[in-house]
């Protein structure tokens, strides 16, 4: 637990795995991050002004700071999620390549380009160039408090923009620490500033009039509020939500190896994962043996605190209701359990659990359970995996193993899904490159890669003419003028096109 108490002014961010305080925190209220919103538009001028090297050079350097402070960052993530430190600084190595991509390579998506005119406009000059929107409000989660945020954070700014981040009230720590190295490495303006409390205070940051555009990570039952209070504002949102992401296997796949990631999406960070793998699809003639591997090595797997444990308590107490309770339907209702079972939520963990036989239509495999459980389905080929993996509202992610090139990509395609992976685990989320987001319930806009560049940013149009020569848009055009350009317009578009 990680708000246990809490008071007008101060909330105590506690360490879930001992329930030991790791610090106490300031509740900003709604004058506080109007003060910062005000602050942060003062320093979007600013940040604007200094160009595009000025701004590459900074951030840079505040790579290179939180690349010295990694341990720190780390341990601190430790404390307040649980997680091992090892994933903690894996999570941080993440945050640090996609700071570095968006720093250097900003100017070359963003910046003013030329636009071929087209015959009709062959006298005009065009440029197309992309500009910060101003203040952008980032509201992240605790399960991955330092890489998710960055992946709106750097972006947002790497364009142009200042940034008022709200961490989660279980991650607090993470974003003081953040804000604190940005501002030692940017000393003259608050480019970034943390905003600490509870749902009041992100609520504050999404319905102010005066941020341009919210970036939101959460439930998607948490995005529709966020979206409700842009919308007073007409104030732009892209949001990643949850997920229920299958893994198919195929019946020629390396199956050591799609049972290792697939045990690794499921069960890392206690399963506290968007990206996660909650249901695995294997083609019947693989579905034995990968089984087999899958149960052996889950049942090696042990939760703790401890540097030897494999993963880390459940953070949010809230949630072992809900996995307990996906756990139980799904064994009422005929499945099995072949790794653990109920008893293995022993708060605040959850040890391994491997259902099999759950029915399609169980919360285990409808809803998300966000911890380390999975259920595994046999199904008789691609296709019918491909549409039980569909068979959702949600579209995040995917994962896919199989030895055939061609029949991976195809399936790839055909998952309904923001981002797929072929023979390992999320591997995409590595690449800064790729953009990250998802369909339906999952969310909406991208963040990462040049798409997650010009997601904070507004597309400017400029033309300039650069002679004169036939002008139809004038009260002075006459039939002979017209009757040329439709000659041409014919010439040009009316004739048919052969296979």
């Amino acid at each position: 637990m990680s708000v246990a108490t809490e008071s007008a002014e101060t909330f105590a961010s506690l360490n879930p795995a001992t329930g030991e305080v790791v610090a106490e925190h300031p509740v900003q209220d709604g004058a506080a991050v109007a003060a910062a919103i005000e602050r942060a538009r003062e320093a979007a001028e600013w940040w604007r002004a200094l160009g595009w090297k000025e701004r590459r050079l900074r951030l840079l350097n505040v790579k290179g700071s939180l690349a010295r402070n990694l341990n720190r960052m780390a341990e601190l993530i430790h404390q307040e999620t649980g997680k091992p430190v090892q994933d903690a600084q894996l999570e941080t190595i993440m945050a640090i390549t996609h700071l570095d991509w968006a720093a250097r390579n900003a100017q070359k998506i963003l910046g003013p380009r030329s636009v071929y005119p087209g015959l009709m406009a062959m006298n005009q000059k065009c440029v197309l160039e992309y500009q910060p929107l101003g203040v952008v409000g980032v509201i992240g989660p605790w399960n991955y408090p330092i890489f998710t945020p960055m992946g709106s954070i750097a972006y947002a700014l790497a364009a142009g923009n200042a940034v008022v981040f709200k961490p989660s009230e279980y991650t607090p720590g993470v974003g003081e620490l953040l804000a604190e190295l940005f501002d030692a490495v940017i000393p003259e303006h608050p480019v970034l500033q943390t905003v600490t409390g509870l749902g009041e205070t992100g609520a504050a940051l999404a319905s102010s009039p005066h941020v341009d555009k919210i970036a939101f990570t959460g439930s998607a039952r948490t995005a529709k509020r966020v979206m409700a209070a842009c919308a007073e504002n007409l104030t732009p949102i892209v949001a990643e939500c949850g997920g229920k992401d299958a893994c198919i296997v195929d019946s020629d796949a390396d199956l050591d190896a799609a049972a290792d990631a697939a045990l690794w999406g499921a069960m890392s960070n206690a399963g506290q994962t968007c990206i996660g793998v909650e249901r695995i699809y294997v083609v019947d003639d693989a579905y034995d043996k990968f089984l087999g591997k899958l149960t052996e090595k889950a049942s090696e797997l042990r939760p703790g605190f401890d540097r030897e444990a494999a993963y880390g308590p459940i953070t949010m107490p809230s949630q072992l209701d809900i996995i307990e309770r996906h756990i139980k339907d799904a064994l009422a209702r005929g499945g099995k359990a072949v790794v653990g079972g109920a008893e293995s939520v022993r708060k605040p963990y959850v040890e391994p659990v491997v259902l099999t036989d759950v029915p399609d239509d169980s919360s285990a495999v409808c809803e998300e359970t966000f911890g380390p459980t999975i259920t595994v389905h046999r199904v008789k080929d691609l296709d019918e995996a491909v549409e039980k993996a569909n068979r959702t509202s949600y579209g995040l992610a995917g994962t896919i193993f199989s030895g055939d090139k061609s029949r991976a990509l195809d399936i790839a395609r055909r998952m309904r899904s923001g981002m797929t992976s072929i023979n390992a685990f999320a591997a995409f989320a590595q690449v800064a490159a790729l953009p990250f987001g998802g369909v339906g319930e999952s969310g909406f806009g991208r963040i990462h890669g040049a798409d997650g560049l010009r997601e904070f940013t507004r597309p400017k149009a400029i033309t300039r003419q650069r002679f004169a020569t036939l002008n139809l848009t004038t009260f002075a055009r006459t039939e002979k003028e017209m009757a040329r350009v439709l000659g041409m317009i014919n010439m040009i578009h009316g004739r048919r096109y052969k296979r």
